[in-house]
């Protein structure tokens, strides 16, 4: 670090007590902080021995590769206008890699004294896998090259991330944003990112808007946990593909008065829609979605378990949602006959609850949610196996709400600790075959730690 730079990270703490959105940086030696530069256009590996500070936009370009080792801490200084909102951006062709553990994860957070959603925007990755539009560039951001997304290159390769931490992002995104388009970048932000990307144990938490969002591309991921987001935990847009297995939608919040409507999961094929290909179709396994705890008395934004909406395809399977106001499953008009002709869409094996029983099974027809019978029926029969679950207590998970955290790990007696189904084309690859429901098994791979931090 320079004299220089060294000097002004000094003035910054100095004068940390009367600056307004001043930015403090978690570490005890001014010496062990540096700033991450605006343009990474050669490989570049972090020192594990500092912690770092991300100021507007960092842009990772010209095929280059940043490598951020196990317990780095990267505090993003919060800025008030959206042009200067905090992102990290790898380009096509550019790679991310993230090497954290369990113990020492790699952090991403504001730098801000008072922490808040919304103070920065999204660690976004672009990659060159199919889209349902063919090239896009991110919402939210500058029209360039640097914000491209979209090609033809399914295996391709953005890196790797293991163990990451997201904090306090999702600034970009407007209140009320439009529903009815692509959201802006919020969280992780997976933009036609290719299935030879490794993505593993990644939690976002306090995002202003979505936690992950999978925009076209075929990526695959595991243990990923979205917690107290304001709008979607897991959003999938403009063809996405890939699949995912042992997932976490958790909330304790009925949410900002940010959002239209917060889901646990939100799906959309494209606006029109069209049938252009590839359809938006996620493959999902062995999800746990929950609610806030009780009955809701005065309706928020807190929205639906599972919403398909816009010519979506689907899979889900092997899971549970629950204590979700509205509904656990909602269909609209343009993905109900998908799923009712088996055309695409299947919801099968899972344990599905909702505070209002009458709406568990939904069809939002014409702007207007419907308790819908047909659904409910389809969803129950002796083809798709779901399980209407009345009372949230009768999945007998360990703690589904304390202060440091839930277990969601089934007790003896549990229907999810049986009953899982792996047959069938759609999980021939990829996936670990177990016979559990929702996502967590005998080992609660989501306990509070280093890097699962449930506050």
């Amino acid at each position: 670090m320079s004299k220089s730079t060294s000097f002004l990270l000094l003035l910054i703490f100095s004068f940390a007590g009367c600056k307004k959105n001043t930015d403090v940086i978690q570490s005890s030696s001014v010496n062990k902080i540096d700033t991450l530069p605006n343009s990474i256009t050669s490989d570049l590996i972090l020192d594990a021995n500092k912690s770092y500070v991300l100021n507007g936009r960092v842009i990772v370009k010209n095929n280059a590769s940043l490598t951020i080792p196990a317990g780095i801490i990267v505090s993003v200084v919060k800025n008030d206008t959206l042009e200067s909102k905090g992102v990290l951006i790898i380009t096509k062709g550019a790679k991310l890699l993230i090497n954290g553990t369990i113990e020492k994860p790699v952090l991403f957070t504001s730098a801000a004294i008072l922490k808040a959603p919304g103070d920065w925007g999204a660690i976004i990755i672009l990659g060159k896998a199919p889209t349902n539009i063919g090239t896009g560039n991110v919402a939210g951001l500058t029209i360039s090259a640097d914000t491209e997304f979209g090609g033809t290159a399914s295996d391709d390769n953005s890196g790797s991330i293991n163990y990451l931490r997201i904090e306090y992002c999702g600034g970009i995104n407007p209140d009320n944003e439009n529903e009815w388009l692509v959201d802006k970048a919020s969280g992780l932000c997976l933009a036609s990112v290719g299935f030879a990307t490794t993505i593993n144990n990644v939690m976002v938490e306090h995002s202003r808007d979505d936690g992950f969002q999978f925009v076209g591309g075929t990526v695959n991921a595991t243990n990923l946990i979205g917690y107290n987001n304001g709008d979607d935990d897991f959003d999938f847009d403009l063809g996405y593909t890939g699949k995912l297995q042992f997932l976490i939608s958790y909330r304790t919040e009925l949410t900002s008065k940010h959002a239209l409507r917060a889901n646990g999961i939100e799906t959309y094929n494209d606006e029109v829609p069209t049938l252009n290909l590839p359809l938006t179709r996620p493959i999902i396994s062995n999800i746990t979605i929950i609610g806030p705890q009780g009955l809701e008395t005065v309706k928020t934004n807190l929205n639906q378990g599972v919403y398909i909406r816009k010519g979506t395809r689907f899979v889900v399977q092997n899971s549970i949602i629950a204590e979700y106001p509205q509904g656990g499953l909602m269909v609209c008009n343009k993905t109900r006959p998908i799923l009712l002709s088996d055309a695409g869409s299947e919801f099968r094996y899972n344990l599905v609850h909702s505070d209002s029983v009458s709406r568990t099974f939904s069809w939002d027809r014409d702007y207007a949610v419907f308790g819908d019978t047909v659904l409910r029926n389809f969803s129950l029969n002796n083809i798709n196996n779901n399980t209407l679950i009345v009372d949230a207590s009768n999945l007998k998970l360990k703690k589904m709400y304390a202060d440091n955290g839930p277990d969601l790990t089934p007790l003896a007696g549990s229907e999810a600790l049986t009953g899982a189904n792996f047959e069938g084309p759609n999980f021939m690859t990829f996936f670990t075959t177990v016979s559990y429901r929702g996502a967590i098994g005998s080992s609660n791979w989501a306990a509070a730690n280093n890097w699962a931090v449930w506050k």
